[in-house]
This record gives C-alpha cells, structure tokens and sequence, in this order.
C-alpha cells in the first residue's frame, strides 16, 4: 500500500473564486492597486444589532455545544420566516442549520445520492455544483442554455436530460453567475417533470432576498403539495444579512432528509458555532430594514455597471435580475494578444487582465460560461466605474 490521495481528493478541483480571493489578497498585501470585481460577497458591515447579539452571546455563556440541527429557537424562527416569506410551512424537525448554505447543499446531496445517479444542472452554474455532486458519488449532467434565453433553460431542453439515472436537478434562483430569474411558468414545469419522473429537487434560494424589476422569487417547494414534499430548500445568512464570514446557513425539506442531514453533520461538524446562531436569531428576529437597504444599493448598483459597460463599449450578456453579479461577453478577446501574451479562453482573460490592468474578475468556464467573466456589483460605487473603465481600456488594447 502506498502513500496516495483518495481518487475523491484528486478529482476535485479547488474553487475558483476562493483561489481568486486568494491572490487578491496578496497582491494587496504586496501593494499592488488591485480593483475586485470577483467578490461573491456583500461588501456591507454585519448590522449592529446582529453584532450585539453575538456580543451578548458572548459575554453570557452561551458557547457550548448545541443540538446538531441548531438550537431549537433559531430552527423554529426559520420556519416562521419561511412561512411569512413564502408560504411554506415547516415544523423545527423539517429545518438544519448547518456551517454556511453550502455545508448544508453538501449534507443534501450526501444524504440523497448513490454512486452513478445523475443530477440535472441547468448551465451556467454556481462553481461548486459540480465537485459536489461528484464528491458524493453523483454524475452532472449539465443543461445548456442561452443569453438569448436569458440563460434559462427550455422545458423541452430539461427533459431531454432526464434519464432512468436522474435522481435530482438543482435549481438556482437568482443564478449565481448569471442573476438569472426563474419565472412561474418554468418552475411549474420542473416540478412536472420531477413529478413525472420522481426525482428530487434542490433548490439554492441564497439570493432569494435579492432580486430586482418587479421580478418575485418563487421556491419551487410552493408550486404544489408533490412539489412540496420532493424539495429541499437551501438558504442562509451570508447574502441577506452580510454575514458570509460568519459561516450559517440552512436547509428545510422532508423530515427523512433533514434527519439524514442531520446524522451526517453529527460526525462531520457537530454543530454549528453557537454564537452565530444568537446573531442568525437576531438577524431574524430583528429590524429588517437593512436587508431592504443593502438591496436597493446592489439594485443601484447593478445601474451603474451596466452603464458603465455600455459607455466603456463592452457588452453585457443579459441585464441581471437578481444577485449581485454580471455575465460580460468577452468572447470577441479570444484569440488576440498583448504584450506578447495570447488569449486562448476567460481564463487567460483573467488572469492577463489581473497583471496587466489590475482589475480581478472570475472566469466563467469553471461556472459552464466558456467566454464570459463574471463582475460582482457588490464592490464600492467608486470601484466599479474604475475597474469597468479599465476592462474597457485593456479589451480595446488587444491586437
């Protein structure tokens, strides 16, 4: 026997927007004028009383192990959000808080796949579907859409998909990389399809609280009593509340699928940290002007990157409808050079217009959007006209 990795181990690749981050970071340590438009995070301070609350938390001894699915207090005030925000209806059995919303989509995969069955995964897609779905043993099978779609997939191109091995599809609405929005409509036919063939539905609702247009964000549990009983619905903190570094998320769903969660965190993790749930309860409990106010500036600024785009002649896949993020079409660069240096896809976009311009964006390909970058709007309204002004500056340098 030798010292090898498991084939698990190797076959994941490691998160593109971490690894961006990451050289972001030192690149500002060392000094160097770096503008991000690569973060996935909002750029806002954690609300006062949310912070007062893990003070208190803090301060009063509350910083021992709690039950594994969180404490029975934050498990029932997410269900009375989910109910006043949705309509939904579940009991504190059918809730688990886990250590960020992906800890919890990890669990719900785990908890629900076999070795070889597929999951649908309409493209572009959020970066760790992928690893995920393989990690647990699950094949993706990506659906392909469109911006002339406004990247959503067809009713017919999702049956197309399904096979005798299609044990789940996972919807993201609003769409991380795209700010996509799922209409009624195309929910309702997901959820037939998943009804006739019965698999299950995940759906990433982390950016439920942000969409824009007069556009609603529908969860597809709320389609039907069937649609109800075959989602798992993944949500949290990070994105409503500024709280991404506080590490708390949560899953609602079937009971037999929340108690498998449950068991596999219980020797993953244990419980989340117990000062992060007081200041999730406060985050729910609390005053929520400031989810309202945090989204009228991404919605402001979200404006002014697409202006800006258009003034700096560069081109916007589609107008975002919810999120914080914008697919740009660079698809004219492949292909041309500067300073000796040849663009053969987004990725060495990327990283030629990180060293050269200073500008950080994330490349689309590990996302399913060969040819697109993607630019977060959750960055200073100072930043972006400079940073898009630079894109622009560098695309119209290419030879």
């Amino acid at each position: 026997m030798s010292l090898t990795l498991s084939a698990t181990a190797r076959g994941v690749a490691p998160s593109a927007t971490l690894k961006l981050n990451a050289a972001v970071a030192q690149m500002k340590s060392e000094g160097v004028p770096v503008l991000s438009l690569g973060a996935g995070e909002p750029d806002f301070d954690t609300p006062e009383h949310i912070r007062k609350a893990a003070i208190e938390a803090l301060n009063t001894g509350k910083t021992r192990y709690t039950d594994v699915s969180g404490i029975p207090q934050l498990r029932q005030a997410i269900a009375d959000h989910i109910l006043a925000q949705k309509g939904l209806r579940y009991d504190a059995r059918q809730i688990i808080v886990g250590a960020g919303a992906k800890q919890v989509l990890y669990h719900a995969l785990q908890a629900i796949l076999n070795p070889g069955d597929e999951v649908v995964l309409p493209s572009p897609y959020w970066v760790s579907y992928t690893e995920m779905i393989r990690m647990a043993g699950g094949v993706p099978v990506f659906v392909n859409t469109d911006p002339a779609n406004f990247f959503l997939p067809t009713p017919e191109q999702m049956a197309a998909a399904i096979t005798s091995r299609t044990k789940a599809m996972i919807l993201n609405s609003p769409n991380n990389p795209t700010g996509a929005v799922w209409p009624r409509e195309l929910i309702v036919a997901a959820m037939e399809l998943a009804k006739q063939h019965d698999f299950w539905i995940v759906s990433d609702e982390i950016y439920e609280a942000l969409v824009y247009d007069g556009m609603e964000h529908i969860s597809p549990a709320s389609i039907s009593e069937d649609a109800y009983s075959r989602t798992i619905v993944i949500s949290g903190f990070s994105k409503s509340y500024a709280m991404t570094g506080w590490r708390i998320g949560y899953g609602s769903g079937p009971r037999m699928v929340i108690a498998a969660m449950a068991a596999l965190q219980s020797h993953a993790t244990g419980n989340v940290n117990s000062i992060a749930q007081y200041a999730a309860l406060a985050a729910l409990q609390g005053p929520q002007d400031c989810v309202q106010q945090m989204k009228q500036s991404f919605e402001r600024r979200r404006s002014l990157m697409l202006d800006c785009v258009k003034n700096a002649g560069l081109t916007a896949s589609i107008q975002p409808q919810g999120a914080f993020y914008l697919l740009l079409d660079i698809r004219s660069a492949i292909g041309k050079s500067l300073d000796g240096k040849t663009i053969t896809d987004d990725l060495t976009f990327s990283e030629l217009l990180l060293a050269h311009s200073f500008v950080a964006v994330v490349p689309g390909s590990p996302f399913g959007a060969p040819g697109f970058v993607r630019l977060s709007y959750a960055a200073a309204d100072t930043v972006i006209p400079q940073a898009i002004e630079r894109i622009g500056s560098f695309m119209h340098a290419l030879q």
